[in-house]
């Protein structure tokens, strides 16, 4: 949606109770979907997320051929393995889903077709260099416009080179990519990283039939996180029948709403637990949140419980290091926690958020500042000097669906009604976000 102009504006009310049900994990939506078309049979996938970031997946499978039909929530995929994928006819529309482009990319460097791989304008400015440099290495034949879409893959050859890299900057995007392409190549293939990045992929596709280890080595004092995947000879996986779990970064905007709002008690159903993924929960925990964790088994491979929430007196923390990359999608709801915690957070080698669908730390540090909080800029990160309710007033999403929930959850406890504009973007990964 382009039209800026809605508008959503929240006031200080009632306290937040009730039992309520995640919309299904993004990355694991868009993992299930494609991983689905390049199995051998009939998947199915209950739980499936319902937006636009994961329309844009099923609409590039339709373009590659695959067959695919969705009751609700529930979608069923005829994979017909990497050979039944077609050279799509036009190129494909990644809408603002860099998590599409980018898995995308690597399914398709394993197959040697030729594509053209585009997006909207948000898209084109995210960083493609990081796929490019090391999908050349493997041989893989590709261009990018100064580093970012769109992305024309030509025909190359295979089996492609097996890759020995190191990640600059932890991230599962980037790591997917690389190991889908290297399910192709003629022997194993080897990925570090300097951090935890979350590994939906590598556990999905061991339960596909996939061989992929994973480690984690201590190194100069610091660890390092290894990934080796072995293609399977021949190159087949099994179907999926998986029911995707509810989207812990959803999750985060309701437990930080419960959290701020006094008299707060809400219950969220069977949310994804991953602890690559649960950095927030960690983090929130150590600065005072009452929150209980109920584990109640994993879904193939990716384990699943029930949070309880009670409002709480926070105070202030610093962040860095290995929980930035276990809560990268989740700061800008964790920054609306910082604002009405007790004393100063601060965050650190963050500089990730910079290149997310807005400059997350430039666009939190200006919107929450406008709104009278204490919040400070640095290159990495940014500070928040908790503790003084913030004013009422316009704030904008630039185009962001996480900065537009978490602007409407300051107007939960603050001291007047918060108005946000740009509010159509959380239908890219929340659609009941409002409603809720």
């Amino acid at each position: 949606m382009s039209d800026r102009s809605k508008t959503l504006t929240v006031t200080p009310g009632s306290p937040l109770r009730g039992e309520y049900c995640l919309p299904g994990d993004k990355s694991l939506s868009h993992r299930a979907a494609l991983f689905a078309a390049l199995a051998q049979g009939q998947s199915r996938i209950d739980h499936f997320l319902v937006a636009g970031v994961t329309q844009a997946m099923l609409d590039a499978l339709s373009d590659l051929g695959v067959t695919w039909r969705q009751e609700g929530e529930r979608l069923f995929v005829e994979g017909k393995g990497w050979q039944g994928l077609k050279p799509p006819l036009r190129p494909l529309n990644c809408g603002n889903s860099a998590t599409t482009l980018r898995l995308l990319v690597g399914a398709l460097a394993a197959t040697g077709m030729p594509a053209v791989l585009d997006g909207g304008p948000g898209l084109r400015k995210r960083p493609m260099d990081r796929i490019v440099e090391p999908l050349q290495q493997m041989g893989v034949v590709l261009s990018s416009e100064g580093g970012c879409a769109p992305l024309s893959l030509v025909v190359s050859k295979r089996p492609l080179k097996p890759l020995d890299y190191t990640l600059p900057v932890a991230s599962a995007q980037v790591k997917s990519c690389l190991l889908l392409a290297a399910l192709a190549a003629k022997g194993t293939s080897t990925l570090r990283e300097p951090g935890p990045s979350r590994d939906h992929t590598e556990r999905m596709l061991r339960s596909m039939g996939a061989a992929v280890e994973c480690e984690q080595l201590s190194i100069d004092g610091g660890f390092q996180y290894v990934t080796r995947l072995t293609p399977p000879k021949p190159l087949l996986l099994k179907p999926l029948d998986f029911t995707v779990p509810g989207d812990i970064s959803s999750a985060a905007f309701l437990i930080v709403a419960a959290l701020i709002t006094p008299g707060s008690e809400i219950h969220l159903r069977n949310v994804g637990l991953n602890p690559t993924r649960t950095g927030l929960l960690d983090v929130l925990a150590d600065m005072g949140a009452e929150i209980t964790i109920k584990p109640h088994g994993d879904q193939q491979g990716e384990p699943v419980g029930d949070l309880s929430v009670h409002s709480s007196v926070l105070h202030g923390t610093q962040v860095s290091g290995s929980s930035v990359v276990r809560m990268i999608d989740e700061f800008p709801a964790f920054a609306v926690a910082a604002t009405f915690a007790q004393g100063q957070t601060e965050v650190s080698q963050a500089e990730e958020l910079r290149l997310k669908e807005s400059d997350r730390i430039s666009m939190l540090c200006r919107e929450l500042a406008s709104l009278g909080v204490q919040v400070s800029e640095a290159h990495d990160g940014f500070t928040v000097q908790g503790g003084v309710l913030p004013q009422g007033g316009q704030v904008d999403a630039h185009s962001d669906h996480r900065l537009a929930m978490s602007l409407a959850l300051v107007g939960l406890a603050s001291q007047g009604p918060v108005t946000v504009r740009g509010v159509e973007m959380i239908a890219e990964s929340f659609p009941e976000f409002i409603e809720v």
